[in-house]
C-alpha cells in the first residue's frame, strides 16, 4: 500500500524512497503505526504526504486504527533510497 504513496516532487514512491522507518502491527492485527520522514523537514508536500499515506493504509481491512508519526531521527539521505530508486533518479 505504501508504494501507492509519491512524493509529488519526486517520480518515486515513498517506500523504495526510504521514507518509511518503521512499520509495526499489534498483536490482534487492529492497529497499525508507521513511521516516516520527509526527504527535507521543509517539504512542501508534507500534509498532502501524510494525509495520503494514512487515508491509503486506513483502507487496508480489520484495522481500527492507523498512527503515522512523522520523525527527523535518522536525518533521511539518498543511501536511504532502495537500488530502484536511484536509478530512477539517476544516481547510479
Amino acid at each position: 500500500m505504501l508504494r501507492t504513496v509519491y512524493d509529488p516532487e519526486i517520480p518515486v514512491n515513498i517506500y523504495d524512497l526510504g521514507l518509511i522507518y518503521r512499520i509495526e502491527l499489534n498483536d490482534e492485527a487492529t492497529e497499525l503505526t508507521v513511521d516516516m520522514t520527509l526527504t527535507a523537514p521543509s517539504c512542501p508536500a508534507a500534509d498532502f504526504i501524510m494525509e495520503d499515506v494514512r487515508q491509503k493504509l486506513e483502507t487496508i481491512p480489520g484495522l481500527s486504527r492507523v498512527d503515522v508519526n512523522l520523525v527527523f531521527e535518522p536525518e533521511w539521505t539518498k543511501d536511504m533510497m532502495s537500488e530502484e530508486a536511484r536509478l530512477e533518479l539517476g544516481f547510479e
